[in-house]
């Protein structure tokens, strides 16, 4: 999934911030508002407020904490993500915790640590802007593997839904299974970015998913071997 508007290489990322802490959402607010190419068009205290902010605002990246007021963060991103209002970086102060498996559930395209510095928390929401799944790099593999080892078994629905997809594209979902990034899997693979960035959105188009982490999540329980370097 992408952000409900086109952005330029060069566009100023639009934020909205949720978070039931007024001292922590200061913090965070304050970081990504001395980012020049980053603006906080509005805060929310609770899910609710965060939903509708997302409706009437339509930021590029909603960043939203799981443990919410009302709403939790989960609830939230699922209704955001649905109505394709925003893309989601989730935050939490705990590691592999059953709220962040429920928002990567509801498509969530980024998880982030509470205790990030504000370089990981800008890169975080930049990488999220550009469309790319972000999960911090400490537990990106681990996340993944715990959330595959959590989650129901794929079943044969997804497995011929993969056996639909092109060599290069089954190549790639194996990348995604790895944690990997759009230009690693590029490097990789030997390939352009843009191309890899197109694999993946017909991957997800095809597979029905909502998100990369979805995906990589499905070629983790399909045990999809990664690919030869190219």
């Amino acid at each position: 999934m992408t952000g409900p508007a086109s952005r330029g290489g060069d566009a100023t990322i639009r934020v909205v911030l949720a978070d039931d802490q007024a001292a922590v959402r200061a913090g965070l607010g304050l970081i990504l508002a001395a980012a020049a190419d980053i603006e906080v068009v509005g805060e929310a205290g609770d899910g609710d407020e965060a939903v509708r902010l997302c409706r009437s605002l339509r930021p590029d990246v909603a960043v939203l904490d799981v443990r919410m007021p009302r709403r939790d963060g989960v609830a939230a991103t699922r209704e955001i993500v649905a109505d394709r209002l925003a893309d989601v970086l989730v935050l939490t102060t705990f590691d592999l915790d059953e709220y962040v498996f429920g928002a990567l559930r509801a498509g969530a395209a980024g998880f982030l640590l509470k205790d990030t510095d504000a370089a990981g928390l800008l890169a975080a929401v930049r990488t999220v802007a550009r469309g790319e799944g972000f999960i911090a790099p400490a537990v990106t593999r681990r996340l993944i593997r715990a959330f595959a080892a959590t989650a129901p078994p794929a079943g044969d629905a997804p497995a011929a839904a993969v056996d639909a997809l092109t060599r290069r594209e089954r190549d790639v979902l194996a990348c995604l299974g790895l944690g990997l990034s759009n230009q690693q899997i590029a490097d990789h693979l030997a390939m352009a970015e843009s191309t890899t960035k197109t694999h993946v959105s017909r991957i997800l188009a095809k597979l029905e998913l909502r998100s990369r982490v979805q995906a990589a999540i499905l070629a983790q329980e399909l045990g999809l071997p990664a690919p030869p370097p190219a």
